[in-house]
């Protein structure tokens, strides 16, 4: 069985937290996302089992990022706009099997240098 090179983690903050998101991502190693509008469904029942006002208007935050960055990008959503922050936000990873599209970190770092 093959192990996956990326994981896509997806963050659901308050709108207007998805800017605190991508700085806290792109801190942590991750290149850029991509941001959905989304409205929340949770009940009184849920906001009064978490202690948390819960907002109806989210902000959904999908980053694709290697998996050898992954841990230190949750940590770093964690820190900068989870549930303890105003951003109430939550984080978690899915694997991904196939990537296109995507230009290699190393192509990256050989265009940076022939600029210099």
């Amino acid at each position: 069985m093959a192990t996956n090179s990326h994981e896509l983690i997806i963050c659901i903050v308050n709108n207007g937290f998805s800017d605190t998101v991508m700085e806290a991502a792109k801190d942590a190693g991750a290149r850029g996302g991509t941001v959905l509008n989304a409205r929340g469904t949770a009940n009184k029942e849920a906001e009064s089992f978490f202690h948390i006002a819960i907002q109806p208007e989210k902000e959904i935050v999908l980053i694709l990022v290697p998996v050898n960055v992954k841990d230190a990008v949750l940590h770093s959503l964690y820190e900068k706009a989870g549930l303890d922050t105003m951003g109430q936000g939550i984080a978690f990873s899915l694997p991904v099997d196939n990537v296109v599209g995507l230009t290699p970190w190393k192509a990256d770092a050989k265009a940076a240098e022939k600029k210099a």
